[in-house]
This record gives C-alpha cells, sequence and structure tokens, in this order.
C-alpha cells in the first residue's frame, strides 16, 4: 500500500523553485539539514542564527503512539477542529505488556486496553486520522516502512522519531502540543539547531554493525553533547549502510540529545523504498537528488560548514557494549569484561533481549538469526533468557517464512509481539526479587535505572543485536565473541563465526494483514466517547492564566540531584495505562527524582510536618493556593517527548522549573503548558536553595525576551538570597507563558 503519493509529489514540485531561492539567499555551498529546513521554513526569506533564532516549519506530517496520542488528541479536541490539517498517524505498540510471549500478550493487551484502544480508533475515525491496531508494528519501523520519504519533514509524539532520518527524512521528536500545532494547521516553531557532521569513512565487517556508530558517538558526546543540534552524517561511509542501519543509528540519536540525525539520499534508500512498494518515491526522489544530499563542497571540506565534525572509520570500529543505567558510557567489546569486574557488576548475564524501534529489522533479525543458527548447529544453547521483538506484523511475517524465528527457538529464544514491551518498562518479568542486583543486556535505545523493569538494581547494558545474541548465548559479561569460545551440550569448546545477513528479504517482504485503519471520508457524525467515571481517559479543562501575583509566595516541593529524565518524572511502566487521565497519572509526578536533603526518592518535606511522596505534598500546597517550585539538576528533563512530564507538574500546581540546564524537548514542553522554566546564570546557585525556602520570583511584570529574572529566596531563619535566571523564552513562548498554554492561546485566536 503506498500512502500519501499525491502528497510527496506536491512536496517535491515545489522543491526545485524554492531551493534555488535558498541557494541565491545563502550565497554559498549549502548542507542537507539547511537545504530541507529552509524548504520547510513557514517564510524562505528568514536569516536563522544556528543555536538562537526561532524559526517557523511546516512538517509534512504528524507520527504518534498510543501512550502520548491520547493527550494530543485529547488536546486537539479542544482545538474544537473537523479534521487533521495534514497527514496524521496513530499506532498502537505502547500498551502490550510483555509477559508469555507474542499471541497471549497481544490479546491480553486488547481486552485490558480496550477503552483507550475504542477512544484513539474513534478519534482517529472522526478526525482523519491513520490508525494502526495494536500487534501491528513499533511506531518508528512502521513510519519507516510506509512513510518516511526522502526530503520530508515529520514530527511525532515520541523522542525517537528521528528513525526516519535512515530514508533522508527530516525528523522530530515533540510533545503532544507541538503535534496539535501542526494538526490543525498552525506553523511549527523550533529553535534553529547548530549543525554537527560526522564523517563515515570505509566500511562495517565482521563484528561490528550501523549500531556501533552510535553507541560510539554516544560515548564521544555524552547524552546532551548534541542538543539543540542536527547530526548530519557524511562522507564515503554513508553509502555503505543499509537504509535500515541508517535508521538504527539516526533513532538512538535521542540518546545524544540530538534534535534529529539524517543521513543524505543514496542508491541504498531508493531500494529500500522499492522493496516495501514505493518505487514511485524513489524515483521521485532520483529527479531531485542533488537537493537530498549535501552540496560538494560540504562533502569535500565539513569542517567549514558544521559547528562541530567528528570522524568514525568504519573499517576499525569494533562492537561496543554501552551502560549501564546511562547509554553513553561506552566500552569497546575487548576491554567490556575487565571494566565489569573492575566495576563489580553482576557478571551473570540473566536476559538478553533484541528487537526494539532501533534494531527490528529484516537485517537486524537475520545478523542475530545467523549467530543463533551456528549456535544450534554447534549444540549451544542459551544460557539466558532469550527474547525477539519483531519491529513489525511485516517484519515477523516475513522472517517466519524465511525461517528465522526456527533458528531462534532452537536456542530457547521467545518471540514476544510487535510492540515496545521491554523497551519502555511493559515487561512482566519473571524474578523472585525486583530489587536484586543483576545485569541484562539489550539492543534496545535506553538503559536508565529502572527503565526495563522496575528494579534500581538491574544493570542494563546496549548493543547490537548479533552482539546481545552472542552475549545471551554465553550468559556472562566476560565473554567476547570475536575472541572467546564457548562450551556446547557435549563439553566441546566451539567459536562463533561473525554474523551474517541479508540488508533485504531476498523474497521481499510478505504480510498477510498489516493492521493499518484508514479513517472515515467525512467523520463529522463519528462520535467520540469519554465516560466521566472511567479511570483511564479524563477530557481536559483548560489551565489557567498566569499573573505575577502567582509568583510571589511559592514553596519548593523539590530540589532534584542528579540525573532527572522524564522516567523520574513521569515513570512509565504500569503508569501507561493512565496516559489520557491527567490527574490519575499526576499521582507518579516526581516519584522517581532524588531529594537533594535526604537523598531519597518520593520523600519531601511536607507543610503538614514530616516527610511525604511528592505528588501528595504538591496536592496538599495546590489545595492551599500555594504555588511550588521544583529545582533540578543538569539536563533536567533527558529521555522521552514525554510531555506528561510537563502536564503533572503543572496540574499540580508547580509554577517554576529552575535547573542548571534544561533537554530540549521537555523544555520546550514546559513551555507549551504555561510552566515558566529557568536556568541558574550561575550553576553553582544550585546549593543555594535550601529544604525550608519560600521563593518568589522577581521580574515577571517586564519578562522579555533576553531578560534575567530573580529567584529571591528566603530561608527559615529569615535570610534571603537573591539568584539571577536565566530564560530561553522568545516573543511567542512568552504569550504562551501569558494565557497559561500554548493550546489557551490557540483556542482564544
Amino acid at each position: 500500500m503506498l500512502f500519501d503519493l499525491d502528497m510527496i509529489k506536491n512536496v517535491y514540485q515545489g522543491f526545485e523553485k524554492q531551493y534555488a531561492l535558498i541557494k541565491a539567499a545563502a550565497g554559498r555551498p549549502l548542507t542537507l539539514t539547511e537545504k530541507l529546513l529552509m524548504l520547510h521554513a513557514d517564510s524562505s526569506s528568514v536569516a536563522p542564527i544556528r543555536g538562537k533564532s526561532y524559526v517557523n516549519f511546516r512538517p509534512d506530517r504528524v507520527a504518534m503512539q498510543d501512550a502520548t496520542a491520547q493527550m494530543a488528541i485529547l488536546q486537539f479536541m479542544q482545538a474544537g477542529k473537523q479534521q487533521v490539517a495534514v497527514p496524521s498517524t496513530v499506532h498502537c505498540d505502547h500498551l502490550i505488556q510483555a509477559k508469555v510471549g507474542a499471541d497471549d500478550d497481544l490479546l491480553t493487551a486488547i481486552d485490558t486496553n480496550k477503552e483507550v484502544y475504542d477512544f484513539l480508533a474513534s478519534a482517529s475515525n472522526k478526525y482523519g486520522i491513520g490508525f494502526w491496531k495494536p500487534g501491528a508494528g513499533i511506531i518508528h519501523q512502521v513510519v519507516l516502512e510506509n512513510y518516511a520519504f526522502p526530503g520530508g519533514m515529520m514530527i511525532g509524539t515520541d523522542s525517537h522519531t528521528p528513525n526516519a532520518g535512515g530514508l533522508g527524512m527530516i525528523a522530530i521528536g515533540v510533545g503532544g502540543a507541538d503535534a496539535v500545532d501542526v494538526m490543525v494547521g498552525m506553523p511549527w516553531e523550533l529553535k534553529y539547531p547548530k549543525l554537527i557532521g560526522v564523517q563515515l569513512t570505509g566500511e562495517l565487517s565482521g563484528w561490528a554493525s550501523p549500531k556501533d556508530v552510535i553507541l560510539t558517538l554516544a560515548g564521544i558526546l555524552t547524552v546532551k553533547g548534541a542538543t539543540n543540534a542536527i547530526v548530519e552524517y557524511v562522507g564515503p561511509g554513508t553509502q555503505s549502510l543499509s537504509a535500515t542501519g541508517k535508521g538504527t543509528i539516526c533513532n538512538m540519536g535521542a540518546e545524544i540529545g540530538a534534535t534529529t540525525s539524517i543521513f543524505p539520499y543514496d542508491e541504498k534508500m531508493a531500494e529500500y523504498l522499492a522493496i516495501t512498494g514505493r518505487v514511485e518515491v524513489a524515483e521521485l526522489a532520483n529527479e531531485i537528488k542533488h537537493i537530498l544530499v549535501p552540496d560538494d563542497e560540504v562533502i569535500a571540506n565539513p569542517d567549514a560548514y558544521y559547528d562541530q565534525v567528528i570522524t568514525i572509520d568504519l573499517s576499525t570500529l569494533e562492537p561496543h557494549i554501552n551502560g549501564p543505567f546511562t547509554p553513553d558510557l561506552a566500552t569497546p567489546i575487548s576491554q567490556f569484561g575487565d571494566l565489569a569486574k573492575k566495576s563489580g557488576w553482576p557478571m551473570a548475564l540473566e536476559v538478553g533481549l533484541i528487537g526494539s524501534c532501533t534494531n527490528s529489522s529484516y537485517e537486524d533479525m537475520a545478523r542475530a538469526a545467523s549467530v543463533a543458527k551456528q549456535a544450534s548447529e554447534k549444540n549451544v544453547k542459551a544460557n539466558a533468557e532469550f527474547t525477539i521483538t519483531p519491529g513489525s506484523e511485516m517484519i515477523r511475517k516475513t522472517v517466519e517464512r524465511d525461517g528465522l524465528l526456527r533458528d531462534f527457538d532452537a536456542i530457547g529464544g521467545t518471540v514476544l509481539a510487535n510492540a515496545c514491551g521491554p523497551c519502555i518498562g511493559q515487561w512482566a518479568r519473571h524474578s523472585d526479587d525486583p530489587n536484586r542486583k543483576n545485569s541484562i543486556i539489550t539492543s534496545f535505545n535506553r538503559n536508565f535505572a529502572k527503565r526495563n523493569d522496575g528494579n534500581p538494581n538491574t544493570h542494563s547494558f546496549v548493543a547490537s543485536p548479533e552482539v546481545v545474541t552472542a552475549m545471551a548465548l554465553a550468559g556472562r559479561l566476560d565473554f567476547n565473541p570475536m575472541t572467546d569460545a564457548l562450551t556446547n551440550t557435549i563439553g566441546e569448546s566451539v567459536m562463533l563465526a561473525p554474523p551474517s545477513g541479508n540488508e533485504l528479504p531476498p523474497k521481499g517482504f510478505d504480510v498477510d494483514e498489516d493492521g493499518y485503519v484508514a479513517p472515515a471520508k467525512n467523520g463529522q457524525s463519528v462520535d467520540v466517547v469519554v465516560d466521566k467515571a472511567s479511570e483511564r481517559l479524563q477530557l481536559l479543562t483548560p489551565f489557567t492564566k498566569n499573573n505575577v501575583s502567582d509568583f510571589s509566595n511559592l514553596r519548593l516541593l523539590i530540589k532534584a540531584k542528579g540525573k532527572c529524565t522524564t522516567d523520574h518524572i513521569s515513570m512509565a511502566g504500569p503508569w501507561l495505562k493512565y496516559r489520557g487521565h491527567l490527574d490519575n497519572i499526576s499521582n507518579n509526578c516526581l516519584i522517581g527524582a532524588i531529594n537533594a536533603f535526604n537523598e531519597l526518592a518520593n520523600q519531601v518535606k511536607s507543610p503538614n510536618g514530616g516527610y511525604e511522596g511528592v505528588p501528595i505534598v504538591a496536592r496538599t500546597y495546590k489545595a492551599k493556593g500555594i504555588g511550588t517550585v521544583v529545582v533540578g539538576d543538569e539536563n533536567y528533563g533527558e529521555g522521552s517527548s514525554r510531555e506528561h512530564a510537563a502536564m503533572e507538574p503543572r496540574h499540580l500546581g508547580v509554577r517554576v522549573i529552575v535547573t542548571k540546564s534544561f533537554a530540549r524537548i521537555h523544555e520546550t514542553n514546559l513551555k507549551k503548558q504555561g510552566m515558566l522554566a529557568l536556568t541558574f546564570q550561575n550553576k553553582d546557585d544550585y546549593s543555594i536553595i535550601q529544604e525550608d525556602d519560600a521563593i518568589r520570583i522577581d521580574g515577571l511584570a517586564s519578562f522579555s525576551p533576553g531578560s534575567t529574572l530573580t529567584m529571591v529566596c528566603t530561608h527559615a531563619d529569615g535570610t534571603t538570597d537573591e539568584i539571577p535566571c536565566m530564560h530561553t523564552y522568545n516573543e511567542a513562548q512568552i504569550d504562551w507563558f501569558k494565557h497559561g498554554s500554548a493550546l489557551n492561546m490557540l483556542r482564544e485566536k
């Protein structure tokens, strides 16, 4: 099925003329990112400054996964529109819990989540949104197979939306309010990013895979090294990587804070488009290929055109394993075993998990299956639990037809549903102690504490699917498949050969039922019903407008210490079921954050005396009409795009978030919800804030772009400290703040 061909034709039709104007205005060679951003800018006359200018864009489409789609659609319903303004889709992939296996888990999810699925299906039908049923696949794999196209621009309500960069698309993860802007026909605002060029040379060989490119880069740039930047891959090495391999690299760019990542259009992309039924798109892209790649001068001299250039030689690239507890602790596999022993990590590997939105392509499955097949032939079984998550029903059906699932089964593998599952905490792990120290390894993207199974002592490591498969066979962290032997069931010592596998299925892809449901051509008669007594869905009430007086008598809710990701602010796992009910899900607000004053999670000082949970204390202050303040550390809000991490504090009466620094998506989400997001002018001032402080914010009467606000802290002993704070609000964002949210302002317009 070929979606949106007419839309793609219209996009490409205007490219040549627009590109000529952009090139003439720039007066210099252009990177691929610059071309595509300006081709989608709301006004081609702007001359943006990297890292400073805010630019309005017109994305071509919107994609939403079921957990974030609930709140996005609830906000869209408030806007009063009859139909979405751009092609949009909902993908039911987050709410399926992995427990026993694909078939049973899917049936359980359909029964358990019926109310939510019915809501999403009916709303999609009414508002012209394409609906992908549970079991159809993970959003990013389905988008790559059906919707992504070279040169396009897409936003998605999931931080791994950049996966589509594997097909040369500018694809950016956003919050639901951003998606609503685009779905109602408004332009979408983004700070014009800086550009990081990653020059790839050589070709991969042996055990090295595309995953190792991004694992290596994460070690170089760290989790915030690409914040407010787009990573653009250049150089001859790009052409040796498959389209899905490119997608893997772009997907996990979210782990270095990148706005998005992108590869130039090439023959690998054309081949993937053709085999997924989109040969017409490839033909159209071939006609404008000069636009879909960096200019020759950029390729020849990248240092002159990017803010930073990093070179990676694929020919010498060694497989990496990243973690635990953070995706940027990168270690070459040759050094990993020694590091594990030195660090005291649990050496027994209990589970190996492959798949996820990052690594579930045919190539991933084929290379991992080649490891499993040779192990089976050499009488080796997995010494750790081993699970396989296909990325889509098309992948699952194809690898089943080609015998790859049999290869996994032969070593004891269990196939899970075509869904996110353990990657996002939707995992009913078989464990006798939910707090026991243990080690697992995955081909996923994130490995924060509690991320996969809720256990803070699970040491989660990230590697390629083929390395994960090999490690599961060994059952130990100190196994290196490149140099170490395995002992088979009859006591023989055997070696694994490097993995092999086709990038694309030789017989083409196969699928019986892809799970897509087209919306009604006219959905005005379709009813979207939300039960007032529902525990899982709740119609939204607009947030109140902000007044200067609201910021004169505040109290500290929590000063978070160390890493405070969106998982800490709004946990996933069992809380996913409340993603459509703001009041209920707010009971998980900041319960994972560590209180700097007592080193405990979910224990903060209460006006009732003693210590209570964060949501309880926030509700207590709110009932008294007292607003609260959250203080954070570096890169606050790192992780997923979930806007619940912004909406929950807002709902519970938090007025201000002050941090050393913000992750990009979270800062934008806070602004969209009418929150005041500030950073310390002097990061050391973080230490000044005390547990019993009364706080006010001075300077809001003259709140303007570039202004400095002052946080005045009155301590319990009566002394005060004035702390200067910076912000990044522009005029439009200040209007969001004054109206109480961006949606309030949109609705008034």
